[in-house]
């Protein structure tokens, strides 16, 4: 209780520390800010047998040229990717490419990057985001789907519209989504909140996707969700090709990693880099405040 208590209070200093100390604990959760850094870390992470997404922190731009640019450097990554041989996808945020500029310029960035994705024979994670764009993310899924298969979204558990969501594009046959619990605040009329009815609901939701034969990613940390997702995959006799367990880069996940690859499963290691390193180590730290004592520890004994 008391190392509890210390770990908050660590956590509400935190951020008026000075950038160079965070910076420090920021390197567990952030692969670098340049794209080099990021790759470097995907390739050891091949290496290692694991398979990566990546993803440049940051999100509603609402400059034109700002989300050009992000497109530009998306393309970039797609080209080394194909040129390194690395095991590694992209996942974007709709609002970091210009969503909040508007649909017919977030249709055209979403074009750019399809086409990318297929030409270098790589694959399209459409990240979902807050409520309010979960539609439009549903349709841009959709509208880009009929142009490449290699495209895929993400569901969150909290929702509870996410069952009906994926019971209707079943209908249309396989496809491919992360399932996640979801993190952004969302008010109790659309959002399970307590952690134990959202458990439930995700494996409902990883139970539906098991019946229905749809690829789905695995993603969360939660020790006891991945011991009933074991059970639901032997349960259902799940193909090893029909799924795969997603982490964050850095989170510890206490032996599970070295288990999934025992057992023969895909891990993807969701790897995020870039200038805006800052607000994404905070909310890491928020969610797991004990690494907090052991990167401040660490700092005051050097």
């Amino acid at each position: 209780m008391l190392k509890k208590i210390i770990n908050y209070i660590i956590l509400g200093v935190t951020p008026h520390l000075p950038l160079s100390t965070v910076k420090k604990f920021a390197g567990r959760y952030v692969a670098g800010e340049k794209i080099n850094e990021a790759l470097r870390v995907i390739a050891e992470l091949n290496a290692n047998g694991y398979s990566a997404t990546i993803d440049i922190l940051g999100e509603h731009t609402i400059s034109k040229v700002e989300a050009e640019l992000i497109t530009s450097r998306y393309l970039r990554i797609y080209e080394e990717i194909a040129r390194q041989n690395l095991d590694c996808n992209i996942s974007i945020k709709p609002s970091h490419i210009g969503g909040d500029v508007g649909d017919n310029f977030l249709n055209s960035q979403l074009d750019i990057l399809l086409k990318k994705a297929k030409d270098t024979n790589n694959f399209l994670r459409i990240d979902m985001e807050s409520s309010d764009s979960t539609d439009t993310t549903i349709q841009q899924y959709l509208r880009l789907r009929k142009v490449y298969n290699g495209v895929g979204t993400v569901f969150q558990a909290y929702l509870y519209r996410t069952e009906e969501d994926l019971s209707e594009l079943s209908k249309n046959g396989s496809f491919n989504f992360r399932l996640c619990k979801g993190i952004y605040k969302e008010p109790e009329r659309i959002a399970i909140q307590s952690r134990r009815n959202i458990n439930s609901n995700f494996l409902k939701l990883l139970q539906l996707a098991f019946e229905n034969n749809i690829y789905v990613g695995i993603a969360t940390h939660d020790l006891l969700l991945l011991e009933e997702s074991y059970k639901l995959i032997e349960k259902y006799q799940v193909q090893k090709d029909r799924f795969e367990f997603q982490v964050l880069y850095g989170v510890p996940m206490s032996g599970w990693l070295e288990k999934h690859k025992a057992n023969g499963y895909k891990v993807r290691v969701y790897v995020p880099f870039g200038e805006d390193w800052y607000a994404y180590s905070i909310r890491r730290l928020k969610e797991n405040p004990n690494i907090a004592g052991y990167v401040l520890k660490d700092f005051f004994r050097r």
